[in-house]
Parts: structure tokens; C-alpha cells; sequence
């Protein structure tokens, strides 16, 4: 194992937001940045979301479970609104949908893909 603590350490200001595009779907007003990837599994497990105002990302499930934290804004989950500094730990095969009405920014950590239902 690499014990240099700045192999791990990541600037996510050096990253640029991507469109969020799954399985050939582009979900519009929402934008990607990989904090943490995962060579083994070939999946992102720790990202930021950014959604833009009216963003909505469909019902799914998570196999694995999620963790959120909201970063900034309001992002809306099964009608309740979470707002800066709320954190959501869902446990595994919990199903939902995101959307915004003012925009957000998450941190997720997402031991599995996630399944759209």
C-alpha cells in the first residue's frame, strides 16, 4: 500500500464538471466530478453532483446503500427538503428520486451503482 498521503489527497477545483451521462442517458442540468475511483470495480464510489436549477434525477435503488451531504443549495428526496448541511445516509435497497428547485451541489458516496427503476 502507498502510505504518501498526497496520492490520496484530491483538488476538486482541478476537476472540470461533466455532464452526467449513464448508460448512453444524459440527465440534463446535472454535472459529475469524480473524487475517488475505484479500479476494481471501474466506478466512481465518492463524486460531487452539481444539479442546476429544476435538475431531477429518477427513481432508483441503491444495492449498496448511498451517503449525502448537501455541499449547497436544496435538493428535494421522497418530498422532504434537505438544505446545506443536511446529511441522508440511505441504507441498502432504499429506492428514490432527487430533484431541485433552486440547484445543489452533493457529496455521495456510492459503494454500488446505482440501480433506475
Amino acid at each position: 500500500m502507498d502510505t504518501n498521503i498526497n496520492n490520496y489527497i484530491v483538488q476538486s477545483e482541478a476537476i472540470e464538471w461533466i455532464p452526467l451521462i449513464e448508460n448512453n442517458h444524459h440527465y440534463e442540468g446535472i454535472f459529475v466530478k469524480s473524487l475517488r475511483y475505484d479500479k476494481l470495480t471501474k466506478r466512481s464510489k465518492t463524486i460531487l453532483l452539481k444539479f442546476e436549477p429544476g435538475a431531477a434525477y429518477p427513481y432508483h435503488n441503491h444495492p449498496a446503500g448511498e451517503e449525502l451531504f448537501v455541499l449547497k443549495g436544496e435538493a428535494i428526496i421522497e418530498k422532504t427538503r434537505l438544505s446545506e448541511g443536511s446529511y441522508l445516509y440511505t441504507p441498502p435497497n432504499f429506492k428514490h428520486s432527487v430533484h431541485t428547485e433552486l440547484g445543489c451541489l452533493l457529496l455521495l458516496v456510492i459503494p454500488e451503482e446505482v440501480e433506475i427503476l
